[in-house]
């Protein structure tokens, strides 16, 4: 009698999927900070490696053994939460609004990382300028899709340049004359010469879950949902 092969491929059951560790996607940089005190709140400690500013490691262990937590690119939190490499995470709504997955659903605002996108361009250009009068212009941006969107409404054609960084130099090295791109202060935009002349949307973090996993185990995940209102409620 032939034996039975031990490489063909299981296909994970709910049962399977509701006893996984939960995963939590978090974002580097600013919006970290802000979502530290937070974690406090909810009852997740994560161990020391996560607040060494100088350490490598992406994925965390907390006081909770099933729960982790992996630190990312903002941009990437979206990305592994949509695809369920992560059952929970904060993005903000720029990101939400830039990839629109419909495997996410996002039902809380967390209060945090607040700023705005916005259109800017040279200082010189804005006393002549007229945004009413603009039927074709090009952009650079990390927001493409959200950028085609808003002047597509408005029955203008955007050229988008893709960038991931440094977009104000954008116009002073002559790649094009605006740019889309998040303003908090406006300190940035100031110090390269740059004015804000049109915002396009208010952005704040929130709290995203992958539909999915939400379905397979609703009462984990709402409860987290639950102890996550609780705390912006308490901030």
């Amino acid at each position: 009698m032939p034996t039975p092969s031990t490489s063909a491929p299981v296909t994970p059951t709910p049962a399977t999927l509701a006893n996984e560790p939960l995963v939590l996607a978090l974002p580097k940089g600013r919006i970290l900070k802000e979502v530290r005190p937070m974690l406090d709140r909810v009852g997740i400690v994560p161990e020391p490696a996560f607040d060494d500013e100088n350490s490598r490691q992406l994925r965390f262990a907390t006081n909770l053994g099933h729960v982790t937590i992996i630190r990312v690119r903002s941009f990437d939190v979206a990305t592994f939460v949509a695809f369920g490499a992560a059952h929970l995470g904060v993005a903000g709504n720029d990101v939400l609004m830039e990839f629109d997955y419909p495997e996410i659903y996002a039902p809380l605002d967390l209060r945090i990382g607040a700023c705005r996108l916005s259109v800017a361009e040279p200082k010189e250009m804005v006393e002549g300028d007229d945004p009413a009068r603009w039927s074709h212009i090009r952009v650079a941006t990390k927001y493409p899709e959200i950028t085609r969107r808003h002047f597509a409404a408005r029955g203008v054609q955007a050229e988008c340049i893709k960038l991931n960084g440094a977009m104000e130099l954008a116009p002073t090295l002559g790649l094009c004359r605006r740019i889309v791109d998040l303003v908090s202060s406006g300190s940035t935009l100031k110090a390269n010469g740059l004015v804000e002349i049109e915002k396009i949307a208010e952005v704040t973090s929130r709290l995203v879950v992958n539909r999915a996993a939400y379905k397979t185990r609703p009462t984990e995940i709402g409860g987290w949902i639950d102890r996550f209102r609780e705390a912006v409620d308490a901030a």
